[in-house]
């Protein structure tokens, strides 16, 4: 797995433990949920049961477990999911203008060599030994290919 894919897992597997806000939670019992008398309830009538799927209602496709080939669900708003691991990491970190601070707040590698490691796989064609100016290209490059792959990026960090 490159550098990339580590970066977007630990973004998108965030975004995928977080609790999804949902305005019908517990609108429908389960025909297993039990009643508060400890009594199994039947499902609501309109729901089909497992020996008798509804005709028209197409089967539901399975979750991906494969961030890379997630792209048909809503856009995963990377800000507050990084600003959430800056203030798990207890450090002072800059997320918004780092790439190594980035890597850091996700708890992955950030040595120069892990940042050339990712250059390379965003195709950064300038010197690798002026690790200044390719920091701040990996950065708006990173930000760029996230937004690319489903994320929900900052303008401002887009430009």
């Amino acid at each position: 797995m490159g550098i990339f894919d580590k970066i977007k897992n630990a973004i998108w597997g965030e975004a995928k433990a977080a609790p999804a806000p949902t305005s019908s939670a517990g609108a429908t019992p389960s025909a297993s949920a039990p009643a508060p008398g400890g009594v199994a309830t039947p499902a609501a009538p309109s729901a089909p049961t497992p020996s008798t799927p509804a005709p028209s209602a197409p089967a539901a496709p399975a979750p991906s477990t494969n961030a890379s080939t997630d792209t048909g669900s809503a856009p995963v708003d990377v800000a507050p999911i990084l600003d959430a691991a800056v203030k798990k990491s207890g450090q002072k970190l800059d997320w918004r203008r780092s790439i190594v601070d980035l890597m850091k707040a996700l708890d992955l590698d950030s040595s120069l060599s892990a940042r050339k490691e990712l250059a390379a796989e965003l195709n950064y064609t300038g010197d690798m030994n002026d690790s200044a100016t390719m920091n701040m290209w990996l950065h708006k490059a990173l930000m760029k290919k996230l937004a690319d792959n489903g994320g929900k990026v900052p303008a401002e960090l887009t430009d």
